[in-house]
This record gives C-alpha cells, sequence and structure tokens, in this order.
C-alpha cells in the first residue's frame, strides 16, 4: 500500500527501482540530445527569462521597475507560460538548448499544464525538491520533464 505522500502529487506513484540515469524510467538516454537537463541549464534558462521579463516591464515602466515587483512576474509569467504550452521552450530554454516535454503521448504540454508548471515555479520551493530523475514538484505535478535539445 503506498504512503499517503505519494497519492497527493500525480506522477509519484511507488518508489520506482533505482535506475542508472536519470530519465531512464522514461525511455530518455543517459546524454545528449533528448536526455535529462541537469540544473545549471534549468536555472540558467530561467534567470534568461526572469531577466527578459524585467527588461520588458523596465521599457513600459522606466525607472519604476523596481517598485514593481509583481508587475515583473506577471510578465516573466506570460514570457515563460505562454511559449512552453504552445512550443514546448521559453526564450531562455531555447537559449541553453533545452525544451519541456510531455510525459505520455501528447505533443506539446498544452496551456493548463504550462499555467500550472510555471505558477509552481514562481513559488520557488517545488523546483528546488527533485526526484531521481531531475524532475521538480512542479514538472511532476505538470507531467512534464526538462530535457536537451542539443
Amino acid at each position: 500500500m503506498p504512503r499517503w505522500i505519494d497519492t497527493w502529487l500525480p506522477g509519484s506513484g511507488p518508489a520506482a527501482p533505482a535506475s542508472a540515469h536519470p530519465g531512464e524510467r522514461f525511455g530518455l538516454p543517459a546524454e545528449g540530445i533528448s536526455s535529462v537537463a541537469g540544473f545549471g541549464r534549468r536555472l540558467a534558462a530561467l534567470t534568461v527569462d526572469w531577466l527578459l521579463g524585467y527588461g520588458i516591464t523596465a521599457l513600459f515602466l522606466g525607472a519604476q521597475v523596481a517598485t514593481a515587483p509583481f508587475t515583473v512576474l506577471a510578465v516573466w509569467f506570460l514570457v515563460t507560460a505562454v511559449p512552453v504550452a504552445l512550443f514546448g521552450a521559453s526564450a531562455g530554454m531555447t537559449a541553453l538548448g533545452i525544451r519541456v516535454a510531455s510525459i505520455g503521448s501528447e505533443p506539446v504540454v498544452g496551456v493548463p499544464r504550462a499555467v500550472l508548471r510555471t505558477a509552481l515555479i514562481a513559488l520557488v520551493v517545488p523546483p528546488l525538491v527533485r526526484d531521481a530523475d531531475g524532475r521538480g514538484w512542479h514538472d511532476r505535478a505538470a507531467r512534464t520533464v526538462v530535457v536537451r535539445q542539443r
């Protein structure tokens, strides 16, 4: 019988047997294209997206951007969620050569899961708590995995 914590988050069934590399249970290779992206690339892509959101907000607000952190957050949210929903990658992810892949047969992540994933990233903690496959709570909840494109 699974523990109660295994049931509240989609994709978090009973503990899977130890795998040789992250993403093995999803059929992903150990390295190269389509392998699980590392934390460093993911953090760098997030930083690029955040700076892009900050820059766009600064274009409209000028020097007042420092007093409008929620506006920057809203712009970052749009700059991240919309392209992930439509194309599977934000500008920062594309620059770093990674993308969000859906676990299952769906070709794209889609709007509801991209919005959920991005909202959980905004909470900061979910991306930091990762499983053996390198997926944070945000990826587990959205049933996604971040993979390398190049």
